[in-house]
């Protein structure tokens, strides 16, 4: 392991008064990094810690905690190689700011890009604590160790504080290729550690976004053109400014905010508002457009992503099946709406925001307002859920226009109906599949043409191909040992605004793929479960997942009648996954009743935080498969609350059974990990209780 820093680069003396000295630790990443000279400026992704002269230890979480666990599992990385005592650690979190590196909260990536350099940092700065105590009792650093925040002497067993030795290890050098810790090892690491915020949040200390109140500050609700990419021709904010409490009406580049000094008095001079709009190229657009964009490609090849063996259009003298799948828009829909706290004053923004990309919120806010970004500040909140919305940095814009139209210190804050109708969404897709299997039950060939708008396209990139889209991911790179397969796929406009929307893409491909798996076993005569043993490598983490969740679950043992199991696979995020769903159909009523859920997902930091995340994803994606969907009508989504765009409620919770694959291969996602099994396993659970097949999305049982 190589480590390219100067002193400088890694200590900062920060204060001497007061609180003590500090030294701050900061953690590369990718070893890119600033020449920095007497001012040093790292850029890296990651958290940096600090330990003051009465032995606090602050780490600072640069990611965004939105009910996954960040703030709990990135510390226990620091904490672990710097051997502190965990109750004392206190935790902060970080302002946007390019020294982190990427900021951004998503893709299940917060703990793979930061384990081995968390861990690094931990362990660096244990090793300088230990030379400065060594240096002062003049013995061999190995004849030292360190130990819940102190330095132990292994012969005299003296002991200095963490505190007491910043000051003289701030002058040391760094150690070179410092040793992490084996995991035979770990004290804290594979814990089943409390989070650090539920504490908070239990007795509603904790500040969300939607929390925020700052000296000053009004209160800012919009009114937005109801068609895609509308704008405002005219407008009358008379009678909104004639109403008690409202204080200004302004105009922004997304529609006409009424500023108040209530959130209420804020929404209620919204809906008087008299606004004449342009309601633009889409306002014609409907869901049935959109969906017969793409019936009219399902009989193209494609481009291709991936070719093995022959598979030709005509599958002579075999065992056929053919099918077409397909998913549609789906809202994030998040607990807590779309809001954000500014305050423009003097040439500069300061913002709160519940935001998954804090980085892109200064980068973008400076952009709309005509900024440098370092005039831009922006405060991280807690969030009541993101799912992918919060990557997206419309709310905070709009705040920040309001802030700066007016003058005024504002929260802006969307209702619920807002937050469905004027967000971003998962893109719909069709999926054209054909296969075959031997007379013998063997598998021959597989074709799946995957049709789909492509978030990075759309929003990035007007000229990506096809091959080079995203619209691939759980698609490709199957371990089904079928000796013929290709995947092609066409890309498809789309009108609506569409964004990351939990696990993405493999949110719905592998939907269509399990699904199609399932189909092929049928016609093969074969067991779901034993067709796919047969296709997969012995050594494959992902046949072992598939085996423990077949085990688990009671496969093979008999159900009554109305019941079904129906199995699915998934590989995504450098983790593994199987789930088994258990279903009853009794007069056309569903009940799932179990979740049985294996995830391989590398060394676990935390698996209490695995199971949660399995758990809650689960029930997200049970929520999309069996109740979800967005509809388009005159340009703009026709649903407007949990009514209409229903989740699971706690009646149809099934039991849920995470059981967690032990080893030490590198660190996988968990986040999304459990979404792209869960749509098939029920659809195949489904097909097993009623010998119905379900390829599209909501489940609709009319059986």
């Amino acid at each position: 392991m190589k480590n390219k820093q100067t002193r400088r680069e890694f200590i900062k003396v920060v204060s001497v008064t007061g609180g003590g000295l500090i030294l701050t630790a900061y953690i590369p990443f990718d070893n890119v990094l600033a020449k920095a000279g007497d001012d040093p400026k790292i850029f890296s992704p990651s958290v940096y810690l600090k330990i003051d002269s009465n032995g606090i230890v602050t780490v600072i979480v640069h990611r965004s905690e939105m009910g996954q666990g960040v703030k709990t599992a990135l510390p226990m990385l620091i904490a672990e190689e710097l051997e502190v005592d965990w109750e004392k650690i206190v935790i902060e979190q970080a302002d946007a700011d390019s020294k982190y590196g990427s900021q951004s909260t998503g893709g299940s990536t917060s703990i793979r890009r930061n384990w081995e350099p968390l861990r690094v940092a931990g362990a660096t700065a244990r090793e300088m604590l230990i030379l400065a105590a060594a240096n002062k009792w003049n013995v061999n650093p190995s004849d030292c160790f360190a130990e819940n925040g102190f330095v132990i002497n292994k012969k005299s067993n003296q002991k200095y504080s963490y505190g007491e030795l910043v000051e003289d290890a701030s002058k040391l050098p760094i150690p070179q290729n410092v040793k992490l810790k084996e995991p035979k090892d770990f004290k804290l690491i594979g814990k089943r550690l409390h989070r650090v915020d539920t504490p908070d949040k239990i007795y509603g200390r904790a500040i969300f976004g939607i929390d925020v109140v700052i000296p000053g500050m009004f209160y800012a609700a919009l009114s937005r053109c109801p068609s895609f990419g509308g704008k405002v021709k005219s407008f009358n904010g008379d009678r909104a400014k004639s109403l008690p409490g409202v204080i200004d009406v302004v105009q922004i580049s997304n529609g006409v905010a009424v500023i108040a000094d209530s959130t209420w008095n804020a929404f209620k001079g919204r809906d008087v508002l008299e606004i004449d709009w342009d309601f633009g190229l889409n306002a014609s657009v409907n869901s049935e457009d959109i969906r017969n964009e793409m019936i009219k490609h399902l009989k193209e090849e494609g481009a291709v992503f991936e070719n093995r063996g022959n598979v030709n259009s005509t599958f002579e003298g075999e065992k056929i099946i053919e099918a077409v799948y397909e998913v549609p828009f789906m809202s994030h829909a998040p607990m807590e709406p779309m809001n954000c706290t500014a305050k423009y004053e003097n040439g500069k923004i300061e913002l709160w925001a519940p935001t998954q990309n804090p980085q892109n919120v200064k980068s973008e806010v400076a952009k709309a307002l005509g900024l440098n970004e370092n005039d831009v500040t922006v405060h991280v909140t807690l969030m009541g859920g993101g799912f992918g919305r919060r990557l997206v940095s419309d709310f905070a814009i709009e705040a920040a226009e309001i802030s700066k139209a007016s003058g005024k210190a504002v929260k802006l804050t969307w209702t619920r109906k807002e937050d469905m109708k004027f967000g971003y969404y998962r893109p719909p897709s069709m999926h054209s599949l054909k296969g075959s299997v031997s007379k013998t039950g063997k598998p021959l060939k597989f074709y799946h043409h995957v049709i789909a708008p492509s978030i990075r396209q759309m929003r990035f990139d007007k000229n990506l191909t096809a091959e080079k889209s995203e619209i691939k991911e759980g698609t490709v790179d199957l371990e089904y040992q079928i000796p013929n397969l290709k995947i092609t796929g066409t890309l498809v406009p789309s009108q609506v605004p569409i964004s990351w929307w939990r696990a993405v893409y493999n949110s719905q491909n592998p939907f269509a793929v399990e699904c199609f798996i399932d189909e092929l076993a049928f016609a093969a005569g074969k067991n779901p479960y034993e067709f796919r043993k047969e296709m997969l490598p012995d050594d494959s983490r992902l046949k072992n997942v598939m085996n423990i969740a077949a085990e688990k679950s009671g496969w093979g043992t008999r159900l009554p009648k109305g019941k079904g199991r129906g199995i699915a696979i998934s590989y995504g995020y450098e983790s593994y996954c199987a789930q088994v769903a258990e279903v009853s159909v009794i007069d056309n009523k569903l009940k799932v009743e179990k979740y049985t859920a294996v995830i391989d997902c590398g060394v676990v930091v935390n698996p209490d935080i695995v199971e949660a995340q399995m758990e809650g994803a689960i029930a997200f994606a049970l929520s999309a498969a069996m109740k979800g969907e967005i509809t388009i009508k005159n340009g703009g989504v026709e649903q407007n609350n949990f009514d209409d765009f229903e989740i699971l409620a706690y009646d149809e919770m099934p039991v849920v059974g995470v059981h967690i694959v032990q080893n030490n291969f590198k660190v996988g996602g968990v986040g999304e990990v459990g979404i792209a099994a869960c749509a098939p396993a029920l659809c195949n659970a489904i097909f097993a209780a009623t010998g119905k097949r379900i390829r599209k999305l909501p489940v609709r049982l009319s059986l």
